[in-house]
């Protein structure tokens, strides 16, 4: 794919969603790290029906060290690995209280010593909550990446790191966005919908299926 055709790839994923944002529901980037950490397995639409209770009574590092584990617990309860994600939740906000004041930190490095977040999350928090142009790869971008030929990659980090390259730079901050929504609503796993696609007659996938 050239680049002429990526930049009209991302001019009319613009045009149908000016201003792209998550889905999770978030006040403070430390809320969205929460969120993001309670994702991974799970719908957005479960986390945020956990995380509206308890946000409600909890919003901050001191706060939810206060709840402790077995408080948490039946907050998230509902989402998968709830044990395990408790354990991580609480294990982040003590290193927040005691090696960063309570706040989130805007690095990488920083971000992926806290447990449960990998890079996948780390650049979410980067790019959503701090605005930096990362882009977050996953199971969604990866498919679009590879089906519609933007960015082939064999794995996430392969992946990530083409579209780093590849997408132009006006359209990087909101590229993570343009493509996880286009793959959850239009390029879906199962079934694509390609009749409505914004980008069927840009998309190598559309192309290969129209040859055979």
């Amino acid at each position: 794919m050239n680049k002429a055709k990526r930049v009209e790839i991302f001019s009319r994923l613009r045009a149908t969603n000016p201003h792209p944002s998550t889905e999770l529901v978030y006040r403070t980037p430390f809320e969205l790290l929460i969120a993001v950490i309670l994702s991974a397995q799970a719908t957005d639409k479960s986390v945020n029906l956990a995380t509206e209770k308890l946000f409600a009574t909890a919003t901050t590092p001191e706060e939810i060290l206060k709840l402790g584990e077995a408080k948490l617990l039946p907050f998230i309860q509902s989402i998968g690995l709830y044990r395990n994600k408790a354990k991580n939740i609480i294990a982040t906000c003590q290193i927040l209280q005691e090696e960063h004041r309570g706040e989130v930190p805007r690095t990488r490095e920083e971000l992926e010593e806290l447990p449960g977040v990998g890079r996948k999350t780390a650049n979410v928090v980067l790019n959503t909550a701090f605005g930096e142009p990362t882009i977050a790869v996953d199971t969604h971008i990866f498919r679009v990446a590879n089906r519609t030929g933007i960015a082939p990659g064999k794995n996430v980090i392969e992946v990530e790191n083409r579209l780093m390259r590849l997408v132009p730079e006006r359209f990087r901050k909101d590229a993570h966005h343009w493509l996880i929504l286009h793959g959850r609503y239009v390029c879906k796993a199962r079934k694509p919908d390609c009749p409505n696609c914004p980008i069927a007659d840009l998309c190598e996938y559309r192309k290969k299926t129209e040859n055979e």
